[in-house]
């Protein structure tokens, strides 16, 4: 899981460079607010897989991270969040159990696999992490338009007189329609400057695929939220947001 921690830095380049960073988080937070509030509850221990700018506006007693970069760990202390680091070799074998309520795994974290046996051990040591329900987010890939196969669509934020760039490039494997990879590109318009993420290993997952992976992780329940979008930082597709239950 390894490779997630660097795509999510692309993200916390956009929320640095980003103006109105502050409303963004906010938005993100709401997105959350949703869940919580569909499930009646408040959660007071929380575990964030890579970054995310909700670590930023979490008000949960117990907050920790995992698969998460030096440089995010290092902006999280910089602006006084109080974090856990949980080292992801830790995350299975049973050390850390039922020690959350939620678990948040945004971006589309279950497609950043190598094989199906790969996406079914993502979701089975993810979900044994959680007492409540995990909260992840997928794009709908059976109904996915041709034109969105190769690129995500692009996003622009704009600082002042400067532009950065956030393009997402696909190469999908010509054996196996389930594979592809990811590269990212961070483009400085001021200076020309170009920063690449990746490249990434990834997977679709499918909305039965991932109920039926997280049924046999033992999940009571599987919900797609229908009144719930989600949008990353670096590109402007909306992802569905997907809430996977324990009683």
């Amino acid at each position: 899981m390894t490779d997630f921690s660097k795509y999510t830095d692309a993200s916390l380049s956009a929320l640095l460079f980003n103006p109105k960073s502050q409303d963004t988080i906010a938005k993100k937070q709401q997105v959350l607010d949703g869940v919580y509030t569909f499930h009646n509850l408040v959660p007071t221990s929380v575990l964030f897989v890579g970054f995310t700018p909700t670590i930023l506006s979490c008000q949960a007693k117990k907050i920790a991270v995992t698969n998460i970069s030096d440089t995010a760990m290092a902006y999280l202390t910089a602006n006084n969040v109080k974090f856990t680091h949980i080292p992801v070799a830790d995350l299975a074998g049973g050390k850390h159990r039922g020690e959350f309520d939620v678990v948040i795994a945004l971006d589309e974290f279950f497609t950043f696999a190598k094989s199906d046996q790969h996406q079914q051990e993502l979701v089975n040591t993810i979900c044994n992490l959680a007492t409540e329900f995990v909260i992840s987010t997928l794009r709908d890939f059976k109904n996915q338009e041709y034109k969105e196969r190769e690129f995500s669509s692009p996003t622009a934020i704009r600082n002042g007189s400067n532009t950065r760039l956030f393009m997402e490039n696909h190469d999908w494997d010509l054996r196996d329609r389930t594979l592809w990879n990811t590269m990212v590109y961070e483009v400085d318009r001021s200076t020309n400057g170009l920063t690449t993420y990746g490249v990434f290993d990834r997977r679709t997952m499918y909305f039965k695929q991932l109920a039926k992976f997280s049924m046999d992780a033992g999940a009571s329940d599987f919900l797609v939220h229908k009144n719930l979008m989600y949008k990353s930082l670096i590109k402007k597709n909306y992802e569905h947001v997907v809430s996977i239950r324990f009683e």
